[in-house]
């Protein structure tokens, strides 16, 4: 494998492409078990009936771990959206729909969504009372097994020429409510800076799921502990803020 030609840059990793082969080559200090897990879950998910690159390799490329899987050709959905905003409600709707295929899976070797959540409130620097207050709305959400990525924004979507929706990243899978998949989503956008997106995203979600928006809100405080977990210093304000409000309307 070379790893000449980079398609990707995140923090930590980097993604190249051989071949028909993708690899994404993790930094020396990435969690060796962070790694494998996201593998095992790329795994799972590829046992339902959902697109993803099929997962060929995990070991080490030049001393440091990878994942590789093969090469899908095709463009992300952020960058079809930004090279044709007339088109942007079209591709917000696909967009939609794919997840709602997504949270119709079932994989039930996946960790389970409430226990990641626990974990990750746990390891926020937040109040002992607030993290009560969190764990206490956690267990009162009613407990489902649906297919939830975790990650679900249009960088993480690939649509070949052919017009086939490929879902990438699963690292973050899990299986749980999928109202929390949709809350933070919602989240993203809003962090993002795309406040019209996020509404508009919301909208179709609850109309396409059946879901009633303030259900989806009930988790919001939620998903914004478990964002502070990754510690950007420009996020932190807004989440505290969304943590603190407990009530939308």
């Amino acid at each position: 494998m070379k790893l000449e030609k980079v398609i990707a840059v995140h923090t930590s990793k980097t993604v190249y492409h051989d071949g028909n082969l993708a690899i994404k080559v993790f930094d020396k200090a990435y969690s060796k078990a962070d790694i494998l897990n996201e593998a095992l879950n790329h795994a799972r998910v590829e046992e339902t009936a959902l697109h993803v690159p099929a997962l060929l390799d995990v070991g080490l490329v030049e001393g440091k771990w990878a994942i590789v899987t093969e090469f899908v050709k095709g463009k992300t959905l952020a960058r079809l959206m930004a090279e044709a905003p007339d088109r942007l409600e079209e591709y917000l709707e696909l967009f939609v729909n794919l997840q709602v295929e997504v949270h119709a899976q079932k994989a039930p070797l996946l960790n389970k969504l409430q226990d990641k959540m626990i974990r990750k409130i746990s390891e926020t620097n937040l109040d002992a009372t607030t993290r009560y207050d969190l764990f206490t709305r956690l267990d009162a959400m009613p407990k489902h097994n649906k297919v939830c990525h975790g990650d679900f924004n249009p960088t993480n979507i690939l649509i070949t020429e052919e017009g086939i929706p490929y879902i990438l990243d699963w690292s973050h899978a899990s299986q749980g409510n999928a109202s929390a998949d949709a809350a933070h989503t919602y989240m993203l956008f809003w962090l993002a800076g795309d406040i019209r997106m996020a509404d508009r995203y919301m909208e179709l979600f609850c109309s396409k799921s059946g879901t009633a928006k303030e259900y989806v809100q009930k988790w919001l405080p939620l998903v914004a502990a478990a964002q502070l977990v990754k510690g950007k210093p420009e996020e932190r304000e807004f989440l505290l803020h969304w943590v603190n409000v407990f009530d939308y309307e």
